[in-house]
């Protein structure tokens, strides 16, 4: 992980759909990010929630510069982790991997202007486990 993120860092402003979600992009996709929708599909398709995780969530706000960049560090606005601080660390440092793997962002032109620093809020949720 890069030194730029602080292990308690959190995402979300934009609706970012649930990582529940099916992706339509995978991580580190070369197709120019068009929309708010993308560009959260971008991002989630790089989080993969740590095992015994379910229901755990977690709010990071955070502005990118026209060129996918992160502006400053993220921040957490909002959690709901559990009562383990060792799977509560492991999710919050998944959201940053995440982050670390999908930025910087290819932005097209428009949404590059559109987007640069704009404070972004997307929430990362895990999925709850279905009984078998």
């Amino acid at each position: 992980m890069k030194p730029r993120f602080a292990i308690f860092v959190a995402l979300a402003v934009v609706p970012f759909a649930n990582a529940a979600i099916a992706q339509e992009r995978s991580c580190h996709s070369p197709d120019p990010i068009d929309t708010i929708k993308e560009m959260s599909d971008a991002i989630y398709a790089c989080w993969k929630p740590p095992p015994g995780t379910a229901g755990m969530s977690l709010t990071m706000q955070f502005s990118l510069r026209r060129n996918g960049t992160l502006i400053g560090t993220p921040r957490a606005t909002y959690s709901d982790l559990g009562v383990d601080p060792r799977l509560s660390r492991a999710f919050a440092a998944s959201i940053l991997k995440a982050l670390d793997d999908a930025l910087p962002l290819p932005f097209s032109n428009g949404m590059g202007g559109a987007i640069a620093g704009r404070m972004l809020s997307p929430r990362f949720t895990a999925a709850l486990e279905r009984a078998s």
